[in-house]
């Protein structure tokens, strides 16, 4: 069974640009390691003409397209075309690069949408030899969102204004080794923006789903009409009107295993908004929990929910059992419950659960998902700060145990703009730069752990004026 889902990257549509620095002060590796960083980003995307696109600019003497935007139209074409990427070296002229990118990000010879999301994931080393705030300005102006990624040191009060805000969210340091720590986050956060701006679907079952589309009406007599209609019967077209504060809305009493085309057309007597379309499919009428979740895992127990649960439903089924091995046990839940605890387990330790759905009908339904206990002890401990003077300390920690594959340091200014960098496990402290004297600011360090993060411990530490 694979692991537990994954999120929904389709139902979204967006161009996403990668700004690559592709100059003679990123070395063979690091521009090797980067391209990883990028293949195993766009990995859960669908890509196409409705979906996502992607193009690659390189960073160099002179800026270069290495493919434009609907060329490669699947995750496979466009993952072998990051592959074979290849370094040109030259100049960091990254403000040219981003004056270029303006024109790419709107023009339709680079294959760019009119009207969806544009995304700028710009990965540096942090130097540069031409000025990049007023090209990234005019960038954002227009509507880009753009998330920074920093391996080298870098100006953080510089690409803190560079990045989109809030910089927490969208500016990362980290070492060129420790990338993957950040990827789920950056996919998730893209994800965000590109389905933030268009209608599409979630909670999904066999008789409803429920539609969320961008807030685009503002007037109290604007208000948007939904139609809905089986796409091999688009006769039995339903019509539904709400106000336009409204950016969500439930249709129910579908039938199962059916797609619907769906259009929201805003009603507005100032602008004209375009209709927005999107296709969805409503599940078997006897489904397996589409979503299992597990959360509050510690050393001995985790949380285990899943989701929907139908009136159908008897009962569930829980099997666990640590990987690799053959030793299962079953816990039985009550069909009105959608969650339990699974405990008594081994710490540091991968299982495999699997929640069945036991129906009236006799029938049974599975899913499966991957759950891991925490190590013993696996947090931070002694959060130590020393000042540095000119507005800088040093934050020092004790080592968290087992396999640790970094740490995540995220200062949150009492004036200023937040942090975070993450850094390798072999390190354990960070310079935390630009804190105002006299301010008091959150200080907090967490453990990365393959499966999970562990428990992060916080300070608050004031600056003598």
């Amino acid at each position: 069974p694979l692991p537990g889902p994954q999120p929904s990257m389709s139902s979204s549509e967006g161009d996403l640009l990668f700004l690559l620095d592709s100059s003679g002060s990123v070395s063979y590796y690091e521009f090797s390691r980067v391209k990883e960083f990028m293949w195993d980003l766009v990995q859960p995307f669908t890509f196409g003409p409705k979906d996502v696109q992607a193009s690659i600019i390189h960073i160099s003497t002179t800026p270069t397209m290495e493919f434009p935007f609907d060329r490669y139209l699947s995750s496979e074409t466009l993952q072998q075309a990051i592959r074979d990427t290849q370094q040109l070296m030259g100049d960091t002229n990254t403000g040219k690069a981003l004056s270029y990118a303006k024109e790419k990000l709107f023009s339709d010879e680079a294959g760019a949408r009119p009207d969806v999301p544009k995304v700028l994931v710009w990965v540096t080393d942090g130097f540069s030899t031409d000025d990049i705030s007023e090209p990234m300005q005019l960038l954002k102006d227009m509507g880009v969102t753009v998330f920074i990624v920093s391996t080298g040191r870098g100006n953080y009060l510089e690409l803190s204004a560079a990045a989109s805000q809030p910089p927490e969210k969208h500016l990362h340091f980290v070492d060129v080794d420790d990338l993957p720590i950040i990827t789920k986050e950056l996919q998730d956060a893209i994800l965000e923006v590109i389905q933030a701006n268009r209608l599409h679907a979630v909670d999904i079952t066999s008789s409803s789903f429920r539609l969320m589309w961008p807030k685009l009406l503002s007037q109290e007599t604007d208000y948007y009409t939904l139609e809905y209609a089986p796409i091999d019967d688009l006769a039995r077209k339903r019509t539904k009107q709400v106000s336009g504060a409204h950016t969500s809305l439930v249709l129910s009493n579908l039938a199962p295993e059916t797609t619907y085309e769906v259009a929201l057309i805003p009603e507005s007597n100032v602008h004209y908004f375009p209709p927005q379309t999107t296709r969805v499919t409503t599940l078997a009428e006897e489904v397996s929990p589409a979503q299992v979740l597990i959360s509050e895992s510690g050393p001995h127990s985790f949380h285990v929910s899943w989701a929907p649960t139908l009136e159908s439903v008897m009962g569930y089924q829980i099997l666990y059992g640590p990987l690799p091995g053959n030793s299962v046990k079953l816990l039985e839940v009550d069909g009105k419950h959608n969650s339990t605890v699974v405990d008594k387990l081994a710490p540091n330790t991968t299982y495999l659960v699997t929640v069945t759905a036991v129906y009236r009908s006799g029938k049974e339904k599975s899913l499966s998902a991957k759950a891991c206990t925490q190590e013993e002890g696996s947090k931070v401990r002694h959060l130590r700060f020393e000042d540095m003077g000119s507005n800088t300390l040093k934050a020092s920690w004790d080592s968290a145990d087992g396999k640790v594959l970094g740490y995540r340091v995220r200062c949150r200014r009492q004036t200023g703009p937040s942090s975070v960098i993450s850094v390798s496990p072999q390190i354990h402290s960070v310079l935390l730069t630009d804190l105002a004297s006299g301010t008091t600011n959150k200080v907090c360090v967490k453990p990365m752990y393959k499966n999970q993060p562990g428990k992060g411990l916080c300070r608050m530490v004031h600056m003598q004026p």
